[in-house]
């Protein structure tokens, strides 16, 4: 499907118009394509979007420095909106409906629309206790039950791996670790891997599983809890900017403008996010119903090549 938004994006990007917005995301393809087009019918702009993974779109936006397209970027990575503002690629601007969010998902030159966090999802028809806490999955009741995604695959698994490294310290953690894989647990790729296999009744849980994923997947049927351990567990902020070689930045501020309203903020919480306005009810456990671990992003991201060998050397 990403193959297929790519060749449909460069096909409508050959006949983009000077009217014409160019939003790059890395939000649930159902909810970016909901928002632009009802922001179309709303301003008469009309939106082309580039669907990817973080990555894509910033190797993307890199490959593109000296033609750029984008108008406006929507990130599933926090660092990503930190580091294109210090490059100076970032436009400024605080859109309507700023107030309503809380000032640790806000910056001068982005914001966040919506709030994801990792959780541990449990097949409820696994004949496996209910777990409250990462560290029940060490019990027997568990042998060969349990799944993780490889943080070196899953950016995701990676900050959850950080979150515990964070709040329970380095022995302590890998202690950890080694006890699940003694007790069987697999590591297997990324996020999408390690979920299915729950979901199907194959295993009975997913450590650090992307929850909106999960909330969806238990809206259309499955049978699986989704669980948010009282000991903590890392949140990831979705940042949208504005990018300052913008042919278009007044219609690209009105776009910020509507994710931001309550409309946009309302399309958020039906994807199963959590809205970044505090005004806006989630359908699911909101920011104050999760015990969250503050992660030092760019501490971790330094010591990634060690963090990952460790954990290949516990986990194998």
């Amino acid at each position: 499907m990403k193959i297929l938004s790519f060749i449909v994006f460069i096909v409508l990007g050959s006949t983009a118009t000077a009217q014409s917005l160019t939003v790059y995301s890395a939000n649930p393809n159902d909810l970016i394509q909901t928002l632009a087009s009802k922001f179309e019918k709303k301003s008469g702009t009309k939106v082309q979007v580039f669907q990817g993974t973080t990555g894509q779109i910033m190797a993307r936006l890199e490959a593109e420095r000296s033609n750029p397209v984008a108008d406006v970027v929507i990130s599933a990575s926090w660092d990503s909106a930190t580091a294109l503002k210090k490059a100076g690629d970032l436009l400024a601007y605080s859109p309507a409906g700023a107030e309503h969010v809380p000032d640790f998902l806000k910056d001068s030159h982005y914001i966040a629309q919506g709030v994801t966090a990792l959780a541990l999802v449990w097949n409820n028809k696994s004949k496996t206790p209910k777990p409250a806490d990462w560290g029940d999955l060490t019990h027997a009741d568990y042998r060969r039950q349990v799944l993780m995604p490889d943080p070196a695959q899953s950016g995701a698994a990676f900050e959850w791996l950080g979150g515990m490294l964070t709040a329970q310290g380095e022995t302590a953690t890998w202690n950890f670790l080694s006890q699940l894989r003694s007790n069987g647990m697999l590591v297997s790729g990324p996020n999408a891997r390690a979920l299915n296999p729950v979901l199907q009744g194959a295993k009975a849980a997913a450590i650090g599983a992307v929850d909106y994923i999960a909330y969806n997947q238990q809206a259309s049927g499955e049978a699986i809890d989704i669980i948010f351990p009282a000991s903590g567990t890392v949140i990831a902020p979705r940042p949208i900017m504005i990018l300052n070689y913008s042919k278009q930045p007044e219609q690209a501020k009105a776009f910020v403008d509507y994710l931001l309203s309550d409309a946009g903020q309302t399309a958020v919480a039906n994807a199963f996010l959590i809205p970044a306005r505090e005004d806006i009810p989630a359908r699911r456990p909101g920011l104050a119903d999760i015990a969250l671990i503050k992660i030092d992003s760019h501490a971790l991201e330094a010591r990634r090549g060690e963090i990952l060998n460790q954990f290949r050397k516990v986990t194998r």
